[in-house]
């Protein structure tokens, strides 16, 4: 489940440095106030066996804003979403936000004009297509041809080959956080974007948005899609589209 806020901004650009970053500790913000204990253990232990975050988040989006070469830009009407597979993240949320009128998004204040609940699709059919809107981003294993570990900073783009393994581990490592149907695969990817980078708390996370037919139990796929694709979806990696 997400939740999708409708903002107005007088800015008319964010720096490039801010459009995810301000995301994570905002939702902490917000759970310090709406839920503190559960904010808490989530920051300070994660969630389940794994440890994992269970939330995510998107950039903050303005369709109407006039487009300039190398700058994000914003202005007026835009959409900014929030989302969590569990419903006491969720609810913490809402009630953080609940007088919250505006808020400071890494310098930029957006004025807060709507919280509105969307609840994620059935995908009764077992599968789902899910397309991003944020770059996925994927460590490998950084071993070389001979299997000598070189990095640990190895990160994959789509279509490199040790991306669907780790991708689809991934997928299944959500799955078992929440006590959900691990046996989920990916059928394709149907679609990579432009490779980009953003900052984070500890430097640029390189990824690309991309599309994926996925295939699993219809409330694993739920909480996937409430989630995100890939790893760092609390820092604004991987969200998807509604």
């Amino acid at each position: 489940m997400r939740l999708q806020l409708t903002v107005r901004t007088t800015a008319s650009s964010l720096p490039w440095e801010h459009v995810l970053k301000p995301g994570r500790g905002l939702v902490y913000e917000l759970l310090a106030r709406g839920a503190p204990e559960l904010g808490a253990r989530l920051h300070e232990e994660g969630w389940g066996d794994t440890g994992m975050v269970p939330f995510g988040h998107s950039s903050p989006v303005f369709p109407a804003a006039k487009r300039r070469r190398g700058s994000y830009a914003v202005g007026g009407v835009g959409l900014l979403e929030f989302g969590s597979p569990l419903l006491e993240v969720v609810e913490g949320l809402a009630k953080g936000l609940s007088e919250q009128t505006v808020m400071d998004w890494g310098g930029t204040a957006l004025r807060v004009l709507s919280v509105d609940p969307v609840e994620p699709p059935e995908f009764e059919s077992g599968i789902a297509r899910l397309r991003t809107k944020t770059p996925v981003v994927m460590k490998g294993s950084g071993r070389d041809d001979e299997g000598v570990r070189t990095t640990r900073q190895a990160w994959l783009l789509p279509t490199e080959p040790e991306f669907a393994a780790y991708f689809e581990n991934n997928l299944r490592r959500k799955a078992l956080t929440l006590g959900l149907d691990p046996d989920v695969s990916v059928d394709a990817i149907t679609w990579v974007g432009a490779k980009r980078s953003f900052a984070v708390g500890n430097g640029l996370y390189p990824g690309a948005p991309l599309e994926a037919e996925l295939r699993g139990a219809p409330d694993t796929l739920r909480a996937v899609w409430s989630w995100g694709l890939g790893q760092a979806n609390s820092a604004g990696f991987g969200w998807v589209a509604a």
